[in-house]
Parts: structure tokens; sequence; C-alpha cells
């Protein structure tokens, strides 16, 4: 999948040293939503559906 165009996003939340983020992008033409490393962006992508991205936010949320 090219995401070489990909509008790259990241929390309102993210300290401003980088810390330890994530960035989301929509993939147009697609019912997933792209996942990286903030510090890596070059690095592996996740693809995930929303229900399966809404999924992993709630269960870190409740994990802290």
């Amino acid at each position: 999948m090219d995401l070489r165009n990909a509008k790259w996003r990241k929390s309102s939340y993210t300290a401003s040293n980088g810390g330890n983020c994530v960035e989301l992008a929509h993939v147009a033409g697609a019912a997933v939503v792209a996942v990286r490393d903030s510090k890596d962006p070059d690095g592996p992508v996740l693809l995930l559906t929303t229900a399966a991205l809404r999924t992993a936010v709630q269960s870190a949320a409740d994990t802290h």
C-alpha cells in the first residue's frame, strides 16, 4: 500500500520533546487507518480497521 502522500497526525497530547507517540493516517480508498511510531517514520506501519483501532485505544486506556 502506497502511503507516501498520507497525511500523518499525532495526538495534541504529544510532549514537545517527541515523547512515545504513534501517528495515524486515514488511508484513502480503504477502510483502514495506518499507524506508525512517531520516532521511526520510515519504520513498519500497522493497518487497522477503525473498529480494531478503537478497541486498541480503549484497551490501552483501561490499563492506565
